[in-house]
């Protein structure tokens, strides 16, 4: 179990022992809320563990739980696991309780905390923990912990005795408690002195000193690199994020990386107008392979009607015509990853139907306009159909309703309807969004949609998950004088990621 397990409950103490400066065995109990690990024994056989637990325990650092829990961690994780890296990261996430992708680089807190520990620890080894033979210390730069051994004070006091006679200047304490790093300082320049011969003074050659020079240059060069580095990287996050504010939106990210996040090209797909206008004239559907090969403007098709309307008919499906509604949503959904050069916008008429097999695709429009939604059709619950009547009535069938739907769904001047249906592709690890409406209006609050951080989380709530399965939703749009004022849904489907 994680030291930083902050779901434990139980209080757990541990019992320890140590002699006083007079020989008396002192016990202390340290009490923690976390329980030890399944190391116990291990952990417990170590000196370096217990004179821990005592720093832990001591004034300076039983409140100040975030530092007495960095202390036990470093610790624990030198002792159990010597050949691992101790990394800012991981002592964010278990020692203080930050969530597992915790970045360094948007929170220094592990870095303030631990220069607070380095002083603690020198407060300890100063006050309470004076007669320690052992010293943990964390160099800067570092989060493993060391532990050197040191001369009792009292021994150092002993060897050379204060002078009877001798007068404390005004002003000066009588004994100043000496540091951690002034102890092991001095007994690193002790060692140094035993190792050379009585009377002769330790000297350096000019080539010793410049290579010093030259290291000292090279750790500052690095040192200032390393800040660059960490700058820049900063602030292309924070550049990153000021282009791109939808990925702060968690429903609206787990929507759009599908796409924008994804290896392959997103193609956005506009419909065909004047295929729309062909269909209404000559009240006929054309099917997808008949758009492909214009065999809808085939004699045959046309035989029946007067030369006049077969005149305006082939003028409209020379025209290629567009929605402007539509073309300025595709600009919208395009614009949240606008630096992306792998996205690309088409036209029904221009795009190349192979494209389907390795590009994330958004269709755009509906069935009627937008040939290429056919080729999804099986696979929807809800399709939109045109009856050829006056001006035209679309609706949306519901193939298979379910209990207080509707089998069919009709739009009217107040009301219209959109099908949007996201079909992940396994195969290829690409997707397909359509957004099918009954006029260009819903097919523009469809993407109001689609871009709501409030709409897409309370689709997710219905759906019972964090991530988007395969789906479709059907949207109703209220309209006022073919304004879309509100979408809300109306049905929906989920399906397993293999369908």
């Amino acid at each position: 179990m994680l030291i930083s397990d902050r779901r434990v409950l139980k209080k757990t103490g541990i019992t320890l022992s140590r002699r006083s400066a007079d020989g008396r065995t002192v016990k202390a109990k340290y009490r923690t809320s976390r329980p030890l690990s399944p190391d116990d024994a291990a952990l417990e056989a170590d000196s370096r563990w217990l004179i821990a637990c005592r720093a832990a325990g001591s004034s300076a650092l039983s409140r100040a739980t975030q530092l007495r829990d960095i202390l036990l961690f470093i610790v624990r994780q030198t002792i159990l696991h010597p050949e691992e890296p101790i990394r800012e990261s991981e002592i964010a996430h278990r020692a203080l309780g930050r969530r597992s992708d915790f970045n360094p680089l948007d929170d220094n807190i592990v870095r303030v905390q631990m220069a607070h520990l380095r002083k603690k620890l020198e407060l300890f080894y100063g006050s309470e923990g004076k007669d320690e033979e052992t010293v943990i210390t964390v160099a800067l730069g570092s989060y493993r912990p060391i532990f050197a051994a040191r001369a009792r004070v009292q021994q150092t006091s002993h060897a050379t005795p204060e002078p009877s006679g001798a007068i404390e200047r005004e002003g000066a304490p009588a004994s100043v408690p000496e540091s951690a790093s002034t102890v092991l300082a001095r007994d690193a320049s002790s060692a140094v002195l035993q190792h050379r011969p009585e009377g002769r003074l330790l000297r350096f050659s000019p080539a010793v000193l410049s290579l010093a020079a030259v290291a000292t240059l090279l750790f500052c060069v690095a040192v200032g690199l390393g800040i660059k580095v960490r700058n820049q990287q900063r602030s292309l996050v924070e550049m990153q994020d000021a282009l791109t504010p939808w990925r702060a939106q968690p429903a609206v990210a787990a929507l759009w990386s599908a796409f924008f996040d994804s290896p392959h090209d997103t193609d956005f797909l506009l419909g065909d107008d004047s295929l729309l206008l062909v269909e209404q004239l000559s009240s006929q559907s054309t099917s997808f392979n008949g758009y492909l090969s214009r065999s809808y403007l085939s004699e045959s098709q046309t035989e029946k009607l007067d030369p006049g309307r077969r005149f305006a008919l082939n003028l409209v499906a020379s025209k290629g015509l567009g929605s402007t509604s539509e073309f300025k949503l595709a600009q919208r959904l395009m614009a949240l990853d606008s630096r992306s050069k792998k996205v690309h916008l088409y036209g029904a008429r221009q795009y190349i139907p192979s494209l389907l097999k390795q590009d994330n695709a958004v269709l755009i429009g509906g069935r009627i306009s937008n040939p290429y939604e056919s080729i999804f059709e099986d696979r929807l619950n809800f399709v939109e159909t045109m009856k050829f009547e006056g001006l035209g009535n679309t609706s949306v069938l519901n193939r298979v309703p379910k209990p207080g739907e509707q089998k069919e769904y009709l739009s009217a001047d107040s009301v219209g309807y959109c099908v949007v249906a996201y079909l992940p592709n396994p195969a290829q690890g690409s997707a397909v969004l359509l957004l099918e409406g009954t006029g260009s209006e819903a097919t523009e609050a469809a993407g109001d949609f689609l871009t709501s951080q409030e709409q897409l989380s309370g689709l997710l709530g219905k759906l019972h998950a964090s991530s988007f399965p395969p789906f479709e939703v059907l949207l109703k749009i209220s309209l006022v004088r073919g304004t879309p004022l509100a979408a809300t849904i109306e049905a929906y489907r989920a399906y397993p990621s293999t369908h």
